[in-house]
């Protein structure tokens, strides 16, 4: 199926979901995960590593000596084998030729390997490799991709804008597939600065509730594998639309009235040519900062989505930055695949401007049509759409 793309003539092509990976704190896998999710089991803990902050802090942290046994050696950085590793277990069953010249590959990241300004790390790699679209030529040149690798930089929604920007390069036929990965590592930097901003929760944070304080961060990595070409599979998920949109409201602070949030979603629904009425499930983002998750009960009670089944992931990964979209992209596609609705840990009383009906309890319930949500310092946002088809 393809539709009209604006451009007299010409149409879209369809593009669907055809692998994908998670690697957190919770498994290295996208089955490992959404298994701990449906356990309820979170990766945040309080954590004491001296070398990255001095005193004790909370947030979700991946097994790292695993990671650097399955990629042993020192070629790559942390987050470079992380990337690596995801896009391999992704690529198993996708049907998808990294290095064919029809293939793109779409890195996320907010900070890329920021760590190589630690004084510690300052002579183990060459100094351009801390710049992000170095960390796009290494993932390419690691699978010999023959293409120059797009790195979608854009704080919190750069994981959802890379998976819409991946989807826009195959619906206009600039390429017929794409690996889109995601990642980010808890480093000094990072943490130093969101502790500088006080938005940090004093404990594992709380989505969406009336006592949350603040966000939890986390590092992981995704990928999602997109085509052109249909799985052969008779249950399908599409990329049915998506958005991105700017409040400019102000640096740290989101709209008071949802308002990039609430265009990011109009567009994602218009181009995707349904109601706000059809859909079924949203993930949200959820970070459980006090404004974020008012702004977004705000913009999704402007599209009267409040009674809509809601949740945030956030609770169980913490905020894993340019890995967020990505990752939680990949929930909600083994929430509609497994007809299961996870809960939003952290979440027991109900706290947002807005009332919204969040998902307390992991629930069964079969879904077709998702919204994914995502918003970021800057002002900006996000928002795409999948729509699940059966031959």
């Amino acid at each position: 199926m393809e539709k009209k793309n604006g451009i007299i003539g010409s149409v879209m092509k369809q593009v669907y979901f055809t692998g994908d990976n998670i690697i957190s704190f919770l498994g290295f896998t996208s089955k490992e995960n959404f298994e701990q999710l449906k356990s309820g089991n979170t990766g945040i803990r309080k954590i004491n590593n001296p070398a990255l902050y001095p005193e004790p802090f909370i947030a979700s942290m991946v097994d790292r000596e695993r990671v650097h046994h399955l990629l042993p050696g020192n070629s790559y950085t942390l987050l470079e084998k992380l990337l690596i590793l995801s896009v391999e277990d992704a690529l198993q069953n996708s049907g998808v030729d990294i290095r064919s010249d029809k293939t793109i590959i779409v890195v996320s990241s907010t900070k890329g390997n920021i760590d190589l300004l630690d004084d510690s790390m300052a002579d183990r790699f060459e100094k351009e490799r801390v710049y992000l679209w170095k960390t796009g030529d290494v993932i390419a040149g690691h699978f010999d991709n023959p293409n120059k690798a797009m790195v979608v930089s854009n704080a919190c929604i750069s994981g959802v804008m890379a998976i819409n920007t991946a989807a826009m390069l195959l619906q206009n036929g600039d390429f017929e597939n794409a690996v889109v990965v995601g990642g980010d590592i808890v480093s000094r930097f990072v943490l130093s600065g969101f502790m500088s901003f006080h938005s940090l929760s004093a404990g594992p944070c709380k989505p969406f509730d009336a006592y949350r304080d603040g966000l939890s961060l986390g590092e992981a990595a995704g990928t999602v594998v997109l085509s052109v070409h249909p799985p052969e599979q008779k249950e399908r998920f599409v990329f049915a639309g998506g958005a991105t949109a700017n409040d400019a409201n102000h640096i740290s602070g989101p709209s008071r009235t949802g308002e990039g949030s609430y265009i990011a979603i109009s567009k994602t629904l218009k181009e995707a040519g349904v109601s706000s009425s059809e859909i079924d499930h949203i993930s949200a983002h959820g970070t459980a900062t006090p404004y974020n998750d008012d702004m977004e009960s705000i913009a999704l009670s402007r599209h009267h989505l409040n009674s809509i089944p809601v949740n945030s992931l956030k609770g169980y990964w913490g905020h894993t930055l340019g890995a967020a979209g990505v990752i939680e992209t990949v929930a909600l596609l083994q929430e509609m695949k497994n007809s299961l609705l996870i809960s939003t840990k952290g979440f027991s009383e109900a706290g947002t401007v807005e009332p919204l009906n969040v998902i307390a309890q992991t629930e069964k319930k079969v879904v077709k049509t998702c919204l994914k949500m995502a918003s970021g310092f800057g002002g900006c946002n996000a928002s795409l759409l999948i729509k699940k088809v059966r031959l």
